[in-house]
Formats: structure tokens, sequence, C-alpha cells
């Protein structure tokens, strides 16, 4: 249970600070005095103080000012102002400010208990309601925790089954994501934005969750027709992600994944800056991946070819700041990133 709540009275007039000290004092509430709200406010330091009852015009700081200054370094003080007549539109203010009542002075003993009693119930309500808010955004930031790593989990098992569909390139958006993240590093990005753009890279596939297995495990080339059914897939995990709380940087990246600095890629036919960042680093990581890694009809080429490749697409397919960032590398970080011996 709280102990007697301590109780401040400010006010320049010493008369009136020795009859309220007096009034409060006889009420059994531990009583402090100071003659100005600079002088009140230093007594912060010394001890807790629950309420403050002040004066509204004092020479050099006013009431309104200590009230700014209690509300902005001690919010959890109440604060009543004692005024003069004729200053009820200042007192107004006072309240619009957040002081719990304002008396006229000088204030009878009733109608000051009451207002003490009626502040210190709405402090304690405040208080309450302060702590109940507070663990209340405690549980939703641990039910997002929660809800966020099992999401992750439904979507590492999604992307690790769509990699196992397409046997030749198993564990490719792994390997693409690490990658993408290294860039993203090397160009300066950090907390939110890298990690949308290494879970933008791990889950650039997941459409394809939508292209028939005739279509995306046809060994020879794909007829026109199939080729546009194969394009649909950036649109088609755009649509699965968008609605994902907190994956919408992530969906914009999947719908871009595929579009190149020059305007010529697809689904949107976006160029230069136009195009999200992520997917701009994206398209670096996949293709080195593509060049260097094994496939069933062909071994991977090596780092130097794939670097030489990029190299030569830079301004046409790929952003030359992000393949700027991309020649940093040496070749024996590339390959511990893709998990490669040179």
């Amino acid at each position: 249970m709280e102990a007697t709540p301590r109780i401040l009275v400010v006010d320049d007039d010493a008369s009136v600070r020795n009859v309220l000290t007096s009034v409060l004092t006889e009420e059994g509430y531990p009583v402090r005095a100071a003659d100005g709200a600079e002088a009140a406010l230093a007594m912060f330091a010394g001890g807790a103080v629950q309420l403050v009852i002040s004066d509204l015009k004092m020479p050099v700081r006013d009431g309104l000012w200590l009230l700014g200054e209690l509300q902005h370094h001690h919010p959890d003080v109440a604060v009543i102002m004692l005024t003069g007549f004729g200053d009820t539109e200042s007192a107004v203010e006072c309240l619009r400010r957040g002081a719990m009542d304002y008396l006229l002075k000088p204030p009878r003993i009733t109608e000051l208990v009451r207002a003490i009693e009626r502040a210190l119930a709405r402090r304690r309500l405040k208080i309450a309601q302060g702590r109940y808010q507070r663990q209340l955004e405690e549980r939703v930031r641990e039910r997002a925790a929660q809800l966020s790593q099992t999401l992750s989990a439904a979507l590492d098992a999604l992307v690790a089954a769509l990699d196992a569909r397409e046997h030749e390139t198993s564990d490719h958006s792994q390997r693409v994501a690490r990658l993408t993240l290294a860039l993203g590093e090397r160009l300066g990005l950090d907390g939110n934005e890298l990690s949308d753009v290494a879970r933008g890279a791990l889950l650039h596939d997941i459409g394809k969750i939508g292209v028939p297995d005739a279509i995306l495990l046809k060994p020879g080339p794909l007829t026109p027709i199939e080729w546009q059914e194969m394009k649909k897939h950036p649109d088609i995990g755009h649509q699965i992600l968008r609605g994902i709380p907190g994956l919408e940087a992530v969906a914009q990246i999947v719908l871009a994944h595929q579009e190149h600095w020059d305007g010529t890629g697809y689904p949107r036919g976006l160029q230069g800056e136009g195009i999200v960042l992520g997917a701009r680093l994206f398209s670096i990581a996949d293709t080195l991946d593509a060049i260097v890694s094994d496939r069933p009809y062909r071994k991977g080429d090596s780092f130097a070819h794939a670097r030489a490749e990029i190299l030569r697409c830079s301004g046409t397919q790929f952003d030359p700041e992000a393949v700027h960032a991309f020649e940093t590398f040496e070749d024996r970080e590339l390959a511990a990133l893709v998990g490669k011996s040179l």
C-alpha cells in the first residue's frame, strides 16, 4: 500500500505557504514548501513528491512553466493550481495542460482537502492505467514475437519445400539470401531494412507455388505460353505476402525480383531506382549463384566468369552502384557465402 502522499506547496507569498503547510500538516500529510517554481523543481532531486499545490502567478517563473516542467520530467505528479479572481481563463488553460484541478485563493480548507483527495485518486488511476497499458503492450510484443517466430518457421519450411521441388536448385534460396544480405551490409543497410532485404531474397520464388509442375520442372525450353505462366510467379508471391503484417516491404522485393535496371525485366518493366533496392541486390546474388552452382546438365562455372558477367551487365541488368559493392568482395568471401570451394 502506498505511503501517505507527500505534498509540495509552491507560492512566493510566505504567509500563504505557512498557512497551507500548517493546514495540510494537521490533515496528516507530509508537506514541503518552496518560494518559487525553480526552487520547487530542484526539490524533486531530494525525494518523491506525489502532489504539487502551486500558485499560478509568481515572479520569474510562473505556475504554467512549473506545470510544463512537471509534465515533462515528472508526469506521475498531480498538480493543483491556486489562482486569484479574474484568472479563471488561465486556470482553465492549466487544466488543458494537465493540471488536476484549480482553486481560487484563498482556498477553503474543506475545498482544498476535497481537491487533494480527488487529485490523488485521479493520479492513482492514471498510474494504474499506465501500468496496465505497459503490460498490455508487453503482451502484444511477446505475442507478435511468437507469431513472427511461427511465421518464420512456416515460411522457411515452405521455401525448403519449394527448393526441394526444383531438385536442381536445392538450397538456392538460402544461398541467395546470404549473398543478398552480405551485399546489403556492404552498402551500409541495417536494422529492419537489412532484415527485409534478406527475407525478400529468401522468399523470392515463393510465387512458384502457383506454377504447375509441368512448367516448373520441364526439362526442355518453355513455349511462349508456358513462359507467360512462369512469369506470373512474382505477382503470385506478392499476393501471398502482401497481406501478412510486417511483410509489406518483403512483398515488394518479391514482386520486383525479376526486374532489370534498364527496364527489360518483368512483371512491371520497372527501371532504375524505381526497382526497390532489395530486388536490385538480389538480382546480382541470383546471377552469381546460377553461374557458379552445379546443374544436372553442367558443372558450375568459376567465380571469375561470374564476376565478369555481372560487370558486363552493369547498367543494363544490374544497378551500377550495387555492382560496385559486389566488386569489393573477394572470391573466397563469395565462395564461403554459397558454400563452394575455390
